[in-house]
């Protein structure tokens, strides 16, 4: 009886642990080459006709700064908008982006001209 408790109780904490680690196919990482610092980031899934919250919160993202983006593991959309505004307000939207084939995006502004690369 003792070896089965220890048994389930291993089984038991092995699932707990694959969930706190568990990964979202979505999750990438971020990269600002727009030129710009960028004082609200945005991501919302493209049904979807509101923006969530700013994930930098209070901090901004830097030029040439990476962040990670991570989604919760249940997540199944693919297809997400991405927002960014500067600390003038100026906003530039890049639509329909999949994250399900993606793990990096390099934003891009030219000053007249958005566009992202991924990887």
């Amino acid at each position: 009886m003792k070896k089965q408790f220890l048994f389930l109780f291993a089984v038991l904490m092995a699932c707990v642990s694959m969930n706190t680690f568990a990964q979202s196919v979505q999750d990438f990482t971020i990269v600002n080459k727009t030129g710009v610092v960028i004082d609200q980031l945005h991501v919302s899934a493209v049904n979807v006709e509101h923006w969530g919250e700013d994930i930098l919160g209070t901090e901004v993202m830097e030029l040439d700064q990476e962040w990670e983006i991570k989604f919760h593991p249940e997540e199944t959309e693919c297809l997400w908008d991405i927002k960014i505004t500067d600390g003038d307000g100026n906003e530039i939207q890049w639509e329909d982006v999949d994250l399900c084939v993606t793990s990096k995006i390099e934003l891009h502004w030219d000053g007249t001209k958005a566009w992202i690369t991924l990887e």
